[in-house]
């Protein structure tokens, strides 16, 4: 018997070793089956009552000595004018009859039997019967024909089957009693459950992953998706293949995505120019036009945008070279300057210095100050490199600006690159995010979509000023994020200490296999620790023997680090709340709807000389050959979520396989 106090179950008394709940059902079962016996010789006629312990007498010796004889006084009826003979059902009825002799017959004479003239109900002298004679002729005149067994079948068979049905319950609570004894009894800490138990216990009826283990997908509350989900585990372990199914059900909900795509595999699979997707990858020919002047609508905002293009270095050192180009880039914006003016503006000191005269910014590159003026443009043209990257509105493919999609959210948003150009496209596919982030963090109207911000190798970005927002203050606008990326260290490297509140902050989190040194440590404590209470026995000899036991508490992780580093693939731990579940997951792909990377002509980009590499090596030509399946863009439209992932409808391009596997 245990009870509750704060969260722990308090031992008051350990059970024993002995099978507890199936005595406990042999017992209630025998109880209840007396019952409806005794309810059953309750509903018999009068006269089966009294002939009942005869019938039992005579059939238990008649059934095993076949001559066995045993006296037996018979019940009969008589009267004046009538010849005596056996009593039959319909002549009597409950009462009661005196004998001589200060004897009572708990019967009496019915009213028919009264009409037919007999007045007499007495019992004849004892006398001596064969067992199995006198048990054919109660069988045949008393009891209808019914054998004792067939008179006492409906409860004895109903007893029978209701030991049946919670015999195997009682024999698995039983075995689960003896591992507690074995293994040891939760008291205090998370809870781990089997798929099937975790989806009755969290009630989830939010985004889920298809599983190998159940039927139905494993889920996660609706009310937990806008407190946003983590999927951390190594290249290969099937982050993507979980981010798969994410995105297949925001789908065929109609929500709107930002997604973070640096290996192209997303675009290539959910691309849809009919639904007004964006792709933010200048060198890709479907970018629009962008510029950072037309996201202003107050010159204060143009800090927050600078802020996202220059980042602090690392170790925190030459600050003042990253803050001062922030102060004069945004000071900069209050003109309004198209991208080729500010990346003319830049190339040209002279102009910088006649726009700042007479501001507070101008001794930030004063003339005779040479290594600090030369420090802070050096720094302000580091952005002038991604800035030339972007499109002319000339040659954009029409124009785009994250306010404008706030308000709208038509359309998916894709952000694509290269391996090679990633370092160059970093300083503005983290402003793209900060910049989308702060648009969206106002809580939405009713004709406004959810968005979701799906982050894969969050680590491949610059830090992102406004993610730490977006995940410690974004619940109100109730836009989820997914964030996947292979470790702790990597977000400490970019976020410091903030690292660890953000990674606090996510309702679910989702761990795959992690080699990544002290990885499996943490988080083997983020899934935290179990307070277990065994059953030490101890046996000792004697002149008797006997067993001394002892409770022992503990306190241990739920989950060792081993077991996290020695996943294998498509293999997960999840927790929500208190609740954590282990699973497998198939891997799903989906047809190829669209290029990975269309080139934009960009003839200024081009080598002034012939280079030696061969056409082939072209790391874009791989991407060129894979032709988009037009006819599957609408297989999976108007299609269930479930539908969606059913085995029959995966199409896995061979020449994506090498790609995903290395990039997980």
């Amino acid at each position: 018997m245990v009870k509750t106090t704060w969260g722990r179950k308090e031992t008051i008394i350990w059970p024993r070793h002995m099978p507890t709940y199936t005595y406990s059902i042999v017992f209630g079962v025998a109880v209840l089956t007396f019952l409806a016996v005794c309810i059953r010789i309750h509903l018999a006629e009068p006269l089966q009552r009294y002939y009942l312990p005869a019938y039992e007498r005579a059939s238990a010796f008649g059934s095993v000595l076949k001559t066995h004889k045993s006296t037996y006084r018979l019940l009969f009826i008589g009267g004046p004018r009538s010849t005596p003979r056996a009593a039959m059902n319909d002549d009597v009825i409950l009462g009661r009859t005196s004998e001589s002799g200060g004897q009572t017959i708990p019967l009496e004479l019915s009213p028919d039997a009264r009409q037919q003239g007999y007045s007499l109900l007495f019992r004849i002298p004892e006398r001596s019967f064969v067992d199995t004679r006198f048990s054919a002729y109660l069988r045949g005149a008393v009891y209808g024909g019914s054998s004792l067994f067939a008179f006492f079948r409906p409860p004895l068979i109903g007893g029978g089957i209701l030991l049946l049905a919670l015999l195997p319950v009682a024999a698995f609570k039983d075995v689960q009693w003896q591992k507690q004894l074995k293994y040891g009894r939760r008291l205090k800490g998370p809870e781990m459950l089997t798929p099937k138990q975790f989806n009755k216990t969290v009630k989830g009826d939010g985004i889920g992953f298809k599983t190998n283990d159940i039927e139905p997908m494993l889920r996660i509350p609706s009310r937990a998706e806008s407190r946003h989900m983590q999927i951390i585990g190594d290249t290969g372990a099937g982050k993507s293949a979980l981010m798969f199914q994410v995105l297949r059900q925001v789908r065929s909900r109609g929500d709107a995505a930002i997604v973070y795509d640096p290996a192209r595999e997303f675009v290539k699979r959910f691309y849809d120019p009919a639904r007004g997707d964006v792709i933010l990858n200048p060198l890709d020919s479907r970018c629009p036009y962008w510029g950072p002047a037309d996201e202003l609508c107050s010159r204060s905002e143009a800090k927050a945008l600078a802020a996202s293009l220059f980042q602090p270095p690392q170790d925190k050192k030459g600050e003042f070279f990253i803050e001062s180009p922030q102060k004069i880039f945004a000071f900069l914006m209050a003109y309004g300057p198209t991208p080729e003016e500010l990346i003319q503006w830049m190339s040209n000191p002279e102009e910088i210095d006649r726009r700042l005269k007479g501001t507070e910014h101008a001794h930030l590159i004063d003339p005779h100050a040479h290594q600090q003026r030369a420090g802070v443009l050096a720094s302000l043209g580091l952005v002038a490199d991604s800035l030339r990257l972007l499109p002319k509105s000339s040659e954009g493919n029409g124009v785009w600006t994250a306010t404008e999609w706030a308000e709208k959210r038509q359309g998916w948003i894709f952000l694509t690159s290269l391996p090679a150009e990633r370092e160059a496209l970093r300083p503005l596919q983290s402003l793209w995010i900060d910049w989308l982030v702060l648009r969206l963090l106002n809580e939405p109207t009713e004709a406004q979509r959810r968005v979701w911000f799906v982050i894969d190798e969050l680590a491949s970005l610059q830090k992102l000023p406004q993610l730490h927002t977006a995940i410690t203050e974004a619940r109100k606008s109730r836009n989820p994020v997914v964030l996947g990326f292979q470790g702790k260290a990597q977000l400490e490297y970019l976020y410091g200490h903030l690292a660890e509140v953000m990674l606090s902050q996510p309702a679910t989190s989702v761990w795959l296999t992690t080699k990544e040194p002290k990885a499996g440590q943490w988080v083997s404590e983020f899934i935290g620790k179990v307070e277990v209470e065994r059953l030490r026995e101890t046996h000792f000899d004697g002149t008797r023997a006997g067993r001394n036991f002892a409770l022992d508490r503990q306190v241990e992780p739920l989950v060792l680090e081993s077991e996290i580093s020695g996943l294998a693939d498509l293999h997960a731990f999840m927790k929500y709340q208190n609740y954590v579940t282990r699973f497998s997951f198939p891997y799903f792909d989906m047809p190829v709807v669209a290029k990975g990377f269309e080139p934009r002509e960009r003839p200024e980009e081009k080598l002034p000389y012939q280079s030696k590499r061969s056409a082939g090596s072209d790391p874009t030509q791989a991407e060129l050959k894979h032709e988009p399946e037009t006819s599957a863009s609408a297989t999976t439209d108007g299609i269930s979520e479930v539908e969606q992932i059913e085995p029959e409808e995966v199409v896995i391009a061979p020449d994506d396989v090498q790609n995903l596997i290395t990039r997980g």
